[in-house]
């Protein structure tokens, strides 16, 4: 996506200069905004395809805006959290994070993470056909038209979470790693913390509203068990 519209969300007027510099050598189109308040106007008016969104910003943090934009969008959004705030980073995926970078990070880096993600979200993540639809004894997923209906009901999932559970049902009954799921839905290059895996299969276990569907597998990882019709 040489064309994507990329929004930087940070009040360090030195990240945002650095972020935009190498971003828009790659080709992007770059916005920014240094607050919450008008990160969440620019999200609004630009409709980007991706976020930088910085967590301490003033006025409206990063996580209060993101819980607001993930109401009307499904943009792609990469946190900035400070290296010694794990918390930051769990509630970050849980209102809607798709990934995050830690402070001090490379520009490299992100862009890389950037470049990795548009690109997924260019293709689609997993292997099979894009009009495939699988269909198992409760859950049904169209892979086309990026639809999941449990029992009738129809699910709404983000794309990570659409994919994670796509791969899973893709390889139903075998386990998958966290490396192996971080491989298919977040590329070959991620070099992100695995835990990102735990949180977006735990908000996918709560749309679904069964945990069954997606067993633990203790120490290794996780394997889809509905039944294939």
């Amino acid at each position: 996506m040489p064309n994507a519209k990329i929004l930087v969300v940070d009040d360090e007027a030195s990240i945002v200069n650095l972020v935009s510099l190498y971003l828009k050598a790659e080709g992007y189109e770059v916005y920014v905004a240094s607050d919450g308040l008008s990160g969440l106007k620019a999200a609004r008016a630009y409709k980007p395809d991706l976020i930088v969104l910085d967590i301490m910003l003033p006025g409206m943090d990063g996580l209060e805006l993101l819980s607001r934009l993930r109401r009307e969008s499904d943009a792609y959004v990469i946190l900035l959290t400070a290296k010694t705030e794990e918390t930051d980073k769990i509630v970050g995926l849980a209102v809607g994070a798709d990934d995050y970078v830690t402070k001090p990070f490379s520009p490299r880096e992100l862009t890389a993470r950037v470049k990795a993600a548009l690109r997924r979200l260019q293709t689609g993540a997993g292997s099979g056909s894009e009009t495939a639809v699988l269909a198992f004894k409760r859950l049904r997923i169209d892979t086309g038209a990026r639809q999941v209906v449990l029992d009738d009901r129809p699910v709404e999932l983000t794309a990570i979470e659409f994919d994670l559970l796509r791969a899973l049902a893709e390889n139903r009954g075998r386990v998958l790693t966290r490396e192996q799921l971080l491989e298919k839905v977040w590329g070959y290059d991620y070099f992100g913390d695995t835990r990102v895996v735990d949180v977006h299969l735990g908000h996918i276990r709560q749309k679904l509203g069964d945990e069954s569907l997606i067993a633990t597998v203790r120490g290794v990882g996780y394997r889809f068990e509905d039944e294939p019709l």
